[in-house]
């Protein structure tokens, strides 16, 4: 039998979860039965390349350049036709986009291409807290047009599904739910902890809440240094650690200067060692206003560390309240409280971490999101897995 060609298209390879789900489907979805085409866009300067961080297989994506997150009428007629081009030239037996501007242009090229099976993920939702009221409005009517010409949605929560429903963007029956999956088996085996704090050049003297993130407005930094500074007064062997950039950098570090946290918050740019940064964090949170699927709450779950995050978007389907504690997104009293309430709780921060790490390496390993999505392509194309 021929191999299953897929094509996959995704905007961009930046920093976060949907970079290493595609690289993760592009290297490991069984070689003997697909040959799978990789096509990525390009990320801004500030947004940083998964590839370049060294935090992806190796995969060999076809770049459109032209194909950004960035709206711009001539590129996206340019990225279109070139979508066209490499569908009709690799005769995909499938479509599979993921993001917004990849999951629009790479529909519209599929169905001109003739390819007769064309499924999109969601990764997260533009619908709330990214655009006002009418962007929004626009965006989703254009959602719902693309859902006609979709052949099956994949939704990676069910609160997320349930909101595609709600939204009127598809019905439940072309919805499938296939929770993210990432490489969790590097943070089984964590680094002890002095090791991380030297590789990160971190004094071994304090205690450390970590914020891994976009520096972006939808990740709500500020609340986290608000609450930092709450923790911080009452215990001053706490120290903050933002691990991440973005355009907001700037803005996000002077507020950390108005609240005078000092050295208690350090800023340490994108980290290829993630596990050092686990290691070292006796909490992780999360602030976020909005969210899909969390990846640095379910790496921060997989190396057994407790976990306190904004009960927004797919984050209560992760968490749950066995591996966290929850609070309202802005609410950075609540944050701080919660924060405060685990680092003076060993025993409830070991628990957590324990009930966490079972979740994450059961729910959201790379082998089961490669059997789920083996299972839906066999379904659409009328195989049966042996």
């Amino acid at each position: 039998m021929n191999r299953i060609r897929v094509m996959r298209v995704i905007t961009r390879l930046n920093i976060g979860g949907p970079a290493i789900h595609v690289s993760l489907l592009a290297s490991r979805l069984y070689p003997a039965r697909y040959e799978t085409l990789l096509v990525s866009g390009i990320e801004t300067a500030a947004e940083g390349n998964m590839l370049k961080l060294g935090r992806l297989p190796a995969v060999e994506p076809r770049t459109v350049p032209t194909l950004g997150r960035a709206i711009s009428p001539l590129d996206d007629v340019r990225s279109l036709a070139t979508l066209v081009s490499i569908a009709r030239s690799f005769t995909p037996d499938i479509v599979h986009t993921h993001l917004a501007k990849a999951g629009a242009l790479g529909r519209v090229a599929a169905r001109i291409a003739g390819v007769r099976l064309v499924v999109h993920t969601y990764h997260g939702s533009i619908f709330r807290g990214y655009f006002g009221q009418r962007e929004s409005a626009v965006y989703l009517q254009i959602e719902r047009a693309l859902a006609r010409i979709t052949t099956r949605i994949v939704a990676i929560t069910p609160r997320q599904k349930a909101d595609l429903v709600s939204l009127g963007i598809a019905p439940s029956s072309k919805i499938v739910e296939i929770p993210l999956g990432l490489d969790l088996d590097q943070f089984r085996e964590l680094p002890v902890r002095d090791d991380a704090l030297a590789a990160l050049g971190l004094p071994t003297d304090m205690r450390y809440v970590t914020i891994v993130a976009r520096l972006v407005a939808i990740k709500d930094i500020p609340t986290f240094l608000r609450a930092l500074a709450r923790v911080t007064e009452a215990q001053p062997d706490v120290c903050g650690l933002v691990v991440g950039d973005g355009p907001e950098r700037a803005t996000i570090e002077a507020v950390a200067r108005d609240l005078g946290l000092g050295d208690r918050c350090r800023f340490l740019g994108w980290r290829a060692d993630l596990p050092n940064v686990y290691a070292a964090s006796d909490i992780v949170a999360l602030s976020s206003l909005n969210e899909g699927s969390p990846v640095s709450v379910i790496e921060a779950m997989a190396a057994a560390r407790a976990v306190v995050a904004t009960a927004v978007g797919g984050v209560p389907d992760v968490v749950g309240d066995a591996a966290g504690v929850l609070v309202g997104a802005g609410d950075h009293q609540a944050l701080g409280d919660a924060m405060k309430a685990l680092l003076a709780d060993p025993d409830r921060r070991a628990e957590l971490g324990r009930n966490g790490r079972d979740l994450a390496l059961r729910r959201y390993g790379s082998d089961r999101l490669v059997e789920d999505i083996d299972r839906l392509y066999s379904d659409l194309l009328g195989r049966r897995t042996s």
